[in-house]
């Protein structure tokens, strides 16, 4: 990428633009703000490192219209225009998934950005005329589990902590958390290190709900914590409702929930969110159906909670923070496709679509244009047909992450139609009737890369199209 250097001197005198992106000369360069989120697993660092390395070396990006046409004449990084928001470490990461020893990078923890401009030849009778044109394409990335926070501003914390209980009543992984609370006493005196300990155990809840494939894991920042770990804004949590006096457990815990809504969730909608002009919303759709149909069911409600912060209009204190702004144009992506062979992919999409139907007609109504695919950011595995008792099975092959090892796998017919998995999911089914879905995490593998090829994926390419195509 040292070619880049050159590049990057020729954008330094380009024409001035404001923080968001607004235009304020008739000689600035537009920019779209990209939004890239997703919850835990759902490859949001990968998506970002593999778009912006195929949109440098675009030769597996055929299915991008003006590449296609010949018309992107270069595609290079430059100084992003945030200051106060960390750049997003695309030269580490890239290092990771195409180096002598290729390993997934580090997954999204906080907010962070890049900026990627190209210069585009004009289409059209007049395009040799005006000489090429400059779009910066500036991408955030962000946990997805920050825009399932919305929810808690329109909630006071005895509603809050209502339905959060209810809510893990039935799960294991709550166990400690519910032991906890036998103890708690909210009408007693605020003791910190009585707080604290409680926090702690709500924290380890979420974590290990996560970890076992659940999506409704809020508040976010107890699962990313940043500089604000240890701090009052992050230790309280839900206990039961209870008439409690001034100074006590639970007058405290109150306090701080409405500190988190007012200094934690408010600004990022705020001064990020607000700012977005289209979004792409990775899901890892086999992650939840190979956990089973609560996680699925609570997949697809997480996914719905999610289109909520795109419907500024249904939700009055969001209504005032964005002022009108709306996001133009909406994909969810089910991600690792290439842990399928290539048969079962319109069954993914199929899934995908129905998944995030309701959220997706949520955000139509919004006036949001909206897309759904399956698609793999970094491709980590070759396909095969295996035979198995006479028939064959589609299957793929790639370096299992725990063990380095080569192995094929098999994870199951997945429904060509999807109320197959998503009724029983509804109903509260315990187990899938029909077996289970099967689940490897596969490790990038080397990679010998041909003159201008980015690395290998499935529809990445499309992915683009639909979110910025338009604008090349």
């Amino acid at each position: 990428m040292t070619g880049l250097a050159a590049d990057v001197a020729e954008g330094v005198l380009r024409g001035a633009e404001t923080l968001g992106g607004v235009v304020v000369s008739p000689f600035a360069e537009p920019t779209i703000r990209l939004g890239v989120t997703g919850l835990a697993r759902a490859g949001k660092t990968v998506f970002i490192t593999s778009l912006v390395a195929n949109l440098m070396q675009r030769g597996r990006m055929a299915q991008l219209s003006a590449e296609r046409d010949g018309r992107i004449e270069a595609a290079y990084l430059q100084p992003q225009p945030d200051d106060t928001v960390p750049r997003f470490d695309f030269e580490n990461h890239l290092g990771a998934v195409t180096g002598p020893e290729p390993h997934w990078p580090e997954s999204t923890r906080s907010i962070s950005e890049l900026r990627l401009s190209l210069r585009i030849r004009p289409s059209g009778l007049f395009g040799g005329l005006t000489g090429p044109r400059v779009l910066h394409l500036d991408i955030i990335d962000y946990p997805g589990e920050w825009l399932l926070d919305l929810a808690l501003l329109d909630r006071d914390y005895t509603s809050w902590s209502r339905d959060v209980l209810a809510r893990i009543e039935p799960r294991e992984e709550a166990k400690a958390f519910r032991a906890a609370l036998q103890t708690a006493e909210p009408e007693a005196r605020h003791d910190e290190p009585r707080a604290q300990a409680l926090a702690a155990a709500f924290a380890a809840y979420l974590q290990a709900a996560r970890a076992a494939g659940y999506s409704d894991c809020t508040p976010g920042r107890f699962l990313l914590p940043g500089d604000l770990a240890g701090s009052p804004v992050l230790t309280f949590a839900p206990l039961p409702e209870t008439s409690a006096p001034r100074g006590s457990l639970a007058r405290e815990m109150a306090r701080r929930f409405d500190a988190y809504k007012a200094q934690v969730v408010r600004p990022f909608f705020r001064d990020h969110f607000a700012r977005i002009d289209r979004q792409v919303v990775l899901v890892d759709a086999l992650g939840a159906l190979h956990a089973g149909p609560r996680a699925m069911e609570d997949l697809r409600r997480s996914m719905a909670d999610i289109l909520a912060a795109f419907r500024p209009g249904t939700n009055g204190v969001l209504s005032q923070i964005l002022r009108g702004k709306r996001v133009e144009k909406i994909l969810f992506a089910a991600t690792k496709a290439d842990h399928l062979h290539h048969l079962q992919h319109p069954r993914l999409t199929a899934l995908i679509e129905a998944l995030t139907q309701e959220a997706r007609d949520r955000a139509r109504f919004a006036g949001a244009e909206t897309a759904a695919l399956s698609l793999a950011s970094l491709r980590a595995t070759t396909e095969e047909l295996r035979m198995h008792d006479g028939a064959e099975l589609p299957c793929v092959r790639g370096i299992l992450e725990e063990t380095g090892r080569a192995a094929a796998l098999f994870p199951g017919r997945l429904p060509e139609d999807p109320s197959h998995v998503l009724t029983p999911a509804r109903q509260g089914a315990e187990r899938w009737l029909d077996g289970s879905y099967a689940a490897m995490r596969f490790a990038p593998q080397p990679l010998t890369l041909k003159s201008g090829d980015g690395p290998p994926h499935i529809r990445l390419d499309r992915a683009a199209e639909f979110l910025f195509g338009d604008r090349l």
